[in-house]
């Protein structure tokens, strides 16, 4: 079962790159086409092409199967692994119910999650065209997949404030479309959740009161809230990360586009009410800064084989912690901006040299950013990464 969130390229995946025999496409009716022939099935049809194409050991695809009745997970649990089968999702409802325990499919299909591009290969496929600020920016962004085609290569800044513009009703049924079967009561609830989180409230606590304040749940309680946060996680829309030495989790939105998205539509509700483009540019260029943040943790996390964290005290906070069996590895401060002051570049020194036997790294788009050269902190910038960092992974030497 290839499932996750609309527009991350399932389809295309499946259609273009793994060999099958039947490729069926599940309209909202419930009929069935069939790709290859372009037939047209009742339900009732369908089954017994369906059944006479997995007797003969072919390979089968059914595309948006969550639209077939629900008797049919039953029917396939009761024909058991017979034949090649690969069913495509973008349904929340679906993968939550499948995903479960004690579900007609748990043990049938194994679920393979899209998400949005991997953070080396986008940088990789776009370093011929782009250099420095401009690479590390696209790339950010360029992991959501629908953006791609309508890129021109200019200012990404000047780019993302143009297509939050002109796309927002497109990008809102990016998600909303994976909500239409549940109860209406439930679809605000996600996308409550989904404007806490990219309003800065990342603690199910801070989720739960900001719900509770708009009236989305009858009780302040986040054990309510964690099953619809789970669920969120399980299918990519968020991610969740583990605050270092604590019994908590603070989530962030996978998608930096939606992170946009959700916090214009919070702040001033812009695919309702007509929002002036020159605002919408001055949301991206302050949140731009925390996504590239983003970027860079799962970019490093992948580079050296290490688990992701949060590390939050009072009096210290850091971008960026990579963990191996639990323990602090790596420390990394990201300064995205064109200069750098010597009193930031002594802060950083200052923050990092708290933490003893772990490698540390100031992230920035160029050398000459800096006033100063830091010491005891290896410098990553830009060209370092592309020549250093890409098609290198996992266990990286300290």
């Amino acid at each position: 079962m290839v499932y996750g969130r609309r527009k991350t390229g399932k389809t295309f995946l499946v259609e273009n790159f793994i060999e099958h025999d039947k490729f069926f496409f599940v309209n909202r009716d419930s009929t069935v086409l069939d790709k290859s022939t372009d037939e047209v099935y009742t339900y009732e049809e369908f089954r017994r092409v369906f059944r006479e194409s997995m007797e003969r050991d072919a390979t089968v695809v059914i595309d948006e199967f969550h639209r077939l009745p629900e008797s049919f997970q039953d029917y396939l649990h009761a024909m058991g692994v017979k034949g090649k089968l690969i069913l495509i999702t973008s349904t929340l409802w679906l993968a939550k119910r499948l995903l479960g325990r004690k579900k007609p499919l748990l043990g049938t299909v194994t679920p393979v999650r899209v998400s949005l591009i991997d953070e080396m290969e986008v940088m990789e496929g776009l370093r011929k065209h782009l250099k420095g600020r401009e690479l590390v920016e696209a790339s950010t962004y360029l992991r959501e997949v629908i953006l791609i085609p309508k890129f021109t290569g200019k200012n990404m800044r000047e780019f993302l404030s143009d297509f939050l513009f002109e796309s927002r009703i497109v990008i809102k049924n990016l998600v909303g479309e994976i909500f239409t079967e549940e109860e209406r009561k439930l679809t605000n609830v996600y996308e409550g959740i989904m404007k806490a989180v990219s309003n800065g409230k990342n603690v199910s606590t801070e989720i739960s009161s900001f719900l509770f304040s708009r009236g989305l749940i009858a009780k302040d309680n986040p054990g309510v809230v964690q099953k619809y946060l789970n669920t969120l996680v399980e299918v990519g829309i968020l991610e969740r990360l583990k605050v270092f030495d604590k019994k908590k989790y603070r989530y962030f939105h996978a998608s930096p586009l939606l992170d946009l998205h959700y916090y214009l539509e919070a702040k001033y509700s812009y695919t309702e009410v007509e929002t002036p483009k020159s605002f919408i540019r001055k949301v991206v260029e302050q949140k731009l800064p925390f996504h590239v943040e983003q970027y860079f943790r799962n970019f490093m996390s992948k580079y050296f084989g290490m688990q992701p964290a949060v590390f939050q005290e009072k009096d210290l906070e850091v971008d960026i912690l990579l963990l191996k069996f639990k323990k602090p590895k790596v420390v990394v401060e990201v300064k995205w901006k064109d200069k750098v002051s010597e009193t930031e570049v002594k802060s950083v020194e200052r923050k990092l040299q708290r933490f003893e036997g772990c490698k540390k790294i100031l992230v920035v788009p160029s050398r000459s950013s800096l006033e100063r050269i830091p010491e005891s902190v290896e410098v990553w910038d830009v060209d370092y990464i592309v020549k250093n960092c890409l098609k290198k992974r996992g266990n990286r030497k300290l």
